[in-house]
């Protein structure tokens, strides 16, 4: 999230913009810091920190709950099936969603803060850019207590994203699988044995193009959910997240739904890279420290 949260500002700030202006994403980062500095990059990253803190926490305990309880009422000891870990990963990131979306809001809210005053044409205003306690206390202002849950529809929608990942993962390793080890086994059962079917970097190209399809299937609805947590005006007309992906259609065409792809799409990317590069090495330091 350190790492790659430049992009997700970014991507956020492409999502609630309406104007109709491309820009690359060199472009997009040498025009904020002309106009708003360097650490303006960074703005909501204390929000995204703690967000990803309480969105693992939460789903990882909905997750196992729920798990425990699909396993209890079957018999025989047998894991879950696959439509009982969908349903199993649906309860688990509804329930993440609905608790951790006041977050969100807030690292919204504090990526867009100077976006109406953004006009490299005239000269750049000093607005303070408020912590986390002060973004939310001018939230409560602003809009009151359900301003909060701003965005609650679509990010409910949104669920769907691991899963739609998860799934098209599997069915591609199965796949790459398949195909291997015909290979294998044609080269003689001498050959087969012992060796991984999967490399790491099999694991990494699955991993980041099942996420890549993902986002890319569901990204509408996450230009919608920004602008709704944003607060941003014309947001806050639309009567459903199916209402919004119409009006954007209507008022900014088709590549409005897409605003930002780019660096959500590259962020993600990313990320998968830095957990791929990361997790295992951390695994080991963490055991060899917990072990007596």
């Amino acid at each position: 999230m350190s790492a790659t949260y430049p992009l997700i500002f970014l991507s956020t700030r492409a999502a609630v913009e309406t104007k109709k202006e491309h820009k690359s994403i060199y472009q997009a980062i040498v025009d904020i810091i002309k106009r708003e500095g360097v650490l303006s990059l960074y703005s909501g990253l204390n929000s995204s920190l703690l967000g990803i803190a309480v969105t693992n926490g939460v789903y990882y305990y909905f997750y196992e709950r729920s798990r425990g309880i699909a396993l209890g009422v079957r018999k025989g000891g047998k894991g879950l099936s696959t439509l009982e870990s969908i349903i199993v990963g649906l309860i688990a990131g509804s329930a993440t969603t609905i608790l951790s979306n006041p977050i969100w809001v807030v690292q919204t809210t504090q990526a867009v803060r100077t976006l109406d005053q953004s006009d490299a044409s005239q000269p750049r205003p000093i607005i303070k850019r408020l912590g986390l306690i002060e973004t939310m206390q001018h939230i409560l202002r602003k809009d009151g207590i359900a301003a909060f849950w701003r965005g609650i529809g679509p990010a409910l929608v949104l669920v769907i994203n691991p899963v739609i990942q998860y799934t098209i993962f599997e069915q591609l390793k199965n796949l790459f699988v398949k195909q291997r080890l015909a290979k294998l086994r044609a080269a003689g059962p001498a050959v087969t044995a012992g060796i991984s079917v999967l490399s790491d970097w099999d694991y990494f190209f699955l991993g980041a193009l099942s996420k890549l399809i993902a986002t890319s299937s569901t990204y509408p609805y996450i230009v919608v959910k920004s602008r709704l947590q944003a607060g941003h005006a014309s947001a806050l007309r639309y009567k459903s997240a199916l209402d919004g992906l119409l009006t954007i259609v209507q008022e900014e065409g088709i590549e409005g739904l897409y605003k930002g792809v780019g660096s959500k799409l590259t962020q993600s990317v990313l990320t998968a890279a830095i957990l791929f590069a990361c997790q295992r090495r951390l695994y080991e330091i963490t055991k060899k420290a917990l072990s007596p």
